[in-house]
Order: structure tokens, then sequence, then C-alpha cells
């Protein structure tokens, strides 16, 4: 059926109420965590998962197989990603204006002094130096992946693909090894709770990231993109270096300056 202008006018979906009630319970259930209680964290996890795959399973029908996507949705599609990403910068400034708030004026119940005292400091030649490696080292192995599909030369793409995904999983476990390896936790002092907030929501992006590379790169490996659009595969890049541009703030401010 033709219609009259250029942009998709999408059918019904149960997927966005869904999702808005899996979220609900994926926050109850971290709230849930606190007290050991993991069984609804993994349960509410595996179902955001679930409508995260149908949900993309259909906007990839959409725009591959039933042409729904054409430039001037593409352009949109761009300008959306771009405001979320945007948004969820602004989700870390209000952060880090929490950190520099307190760090530059530490009050009297403090000691006057950033860390305050009974804390040790973190030394960010130690593990944050090694993480920052991993990190960065992972958004220049998918960027040469974007090049090498450029190119067409698909050995070197699936190459430095699977070598991004590798170096972003083990930066998550290094950070959780620094996690285990502290000396203080959330409950000591509004630095404890700073720190664990900054790395802490840092953490769950990388992991959301990473489900995102991962997604995109099941998907070439069932010859699911067409050469002519491949979208998904930028926003997953985008993310990607979002995500390595919000470390070497936290890595700057956090680990450096503000031990």
């Amino acid at each position: 059926m033709m219609n009259n202008h250029y942009f998709h006018l999408v059918d019904y979906s149960p997927w966005p109420i869904l999702m808005s009630l899996s979220l609900l319970n994926l926050g109850m259930s971290m709230i849930l965590m606190i007290n050991f209680f993991f069984f609804f964290f993994f349960f509410s996890f595996f179902f955001v998962l679930l409508i995260f795959y149908q949900w993309w399973r259909d906007v990839i029908r959409e725009g591959l197989y039933l042409g729904c996507h054409s430039n001037a949705v593409k352009l949109n599609l761009k300008f959306g990603m771009l405001m979320f990403i945007i948004s969820e910068l602004f989700f870390f400034i209000s952060f880090f204006w929490l950190f520099f708030y307190l760090s530059l004026n530490p009050s009297i119940e403090l000691g006057n002094s950033w860390p305050p005292f009974g804390i040790s400091s973190i030394n960010y030649m130690d593990i944050p130096l090694l993480n920052t490696l991993f990190l960065l080292s992972s958004g220049f192995y998918i960027t040469w992946s974007h090049y090498s599909l450029m190119n067409l030369n698909m050995m070197e793409f699936y190459f430095s693909y699977i070598f991004c995904l590798i170096l972003g999983f083990y930066f998550f476990l290094i950070q959780m090894y620094e996690y285990y390896m502290l000396n203080f936790c959330f409950n000591d002092s509004v630095f404890g709770s700073v720190f664990y907030i900054l790395t802490g929501f840092h953490g769950l992006h990388v992991i959301i990231g990473f489900f995102f590379l991962l997604f995109n790169f099941f998907r070439f490996l069932n010859m699911n993109f067409s050469f002519l659009n491949y979208l998904g595969f930028d926003f997953s890049i985008w993310y990607w270096h979002f995500v390595d541009v919000v470390w070497l703030f936290l890595f700057l401010f956090l680990y450096w300056w503000g031990m």
C-alpha cells in the first residue's frame, strides 16, 4: 500500500508498555539485591532482554524486509539516537555536579578533607588505568571494524569486532574485581555513595552497550544487514564511544583528581 508521505507510521505494539513494567520490576528487584535476594533481579533482567529482542526484531523487520525506513525516517532515527545520547550525557552531568559540589567544599563532618578520613585513596595508576586502556582499546577496535566494513574487508571486520567484545567484557570483570578489593562501601559517607553511583551507572551503561554490540554481531553472522542500511550497527558504535568518553571523565576527575 502506497503512502503520500515519506514517514513510517508505526503499528500498534505491546512492547513499550511491557518494557516499562519490566524496567519497573527490575528497579524494585535491585532494591531487593541490597538484602542479597537475587532471584527477582535475574528474573526481571531476563524479561527485559526478552522484550528487547522482540522489540528490535519488529524494528528490523520494518526496516530491512518491509522497506518502511525511507531516507527521511533514517534521518529522524539518527536525530532520535543523538537526542538519547545527549539525555544520557546530562544524566551523568547531574552526578558529576554532585561530586564537584561535595569534593570542592567538603563539610566538617567529612573532616574538611576529600576523600574523608578513614577512606584510603585508590591508586589511579593501578586498576583504573588498566581499565582505561581496555575500554579505549575496545573503542579503537570497534572503529576499525566499521572501517573494515566500509572497505568490504569482512575478515578484519570480524577480527576487530570480536576483540572489541572481549575487551569490553574484560573491562566489566576488572571493574567487579575493583569493587571486591575496595575497603569502603556505598554507606561509607557521601564519598562512597558518589563513587559507587558514578562507577555503577557507568558499568550499567557498559553492560547495555555490550549487549547492543553483541546483538548486532549476531545479526552480521546471520546476514541480517543490508549494505544500504546498517543504522543499528552505527548506533551501537555511537553508544560505545559515549561510554568511552564518560569513563575518561570518570578516570580524570574521580580517580586521578578526586583521590
